[in-house]
């Protein structure tokens, strides 16, 4: 078993910036890839981005250029820097944790106003 608590998530005005966190606790496996992804009223969830175990990200068209995602593996921990924030990033934001089975956090929700 793997668990996954998220924070960092709140409310924050348009152009601004978030840092989610990511903490995994459990048995972790040293080829685990973690992610984000996100889910908004009425849509699908979506990949947001992940980082491979080697650390290499991948990043969604939307988060390209505004996001960053990063791991410490000393902390079991993967963070999402999250800056020009608009309000179509609002949404729950759900931590992935893919080792030899597939873990989700609860999410934590993100809201973009003004």
């Amino acid at each position: 078993q793997v668990q996954l608590v998220e924070s960092g998530g709140g409310l924050v005005q348009p152009g601004g910036s978030l840092r989610l966190s990511c903490k995994a606790s459990g048995r972790i496996a040293s080829i685990a890839s973690m992610g984000w992804y996100r889910l908004a009223p009425g849509e699908q969830r979506e990949l947001v981005a992940s980082i491979s175990s080697n650390n290499i990200p991948l990043y969604a068209n939307s988060a390209e250029g505004r996001f960053t995602i990063s791991r410490d593996n000393a902390k079991n921990t993967v963070y999402l820097q999250m800056n020009s924030l608009k309000p179509e990033d609002t949404a729950v934001y759900y931590c992935r944790y893919s080792g030899y089975t597939v873990f989700w956090g609860q999410g934590i929700q993100v809201t973009v106003s003004s």
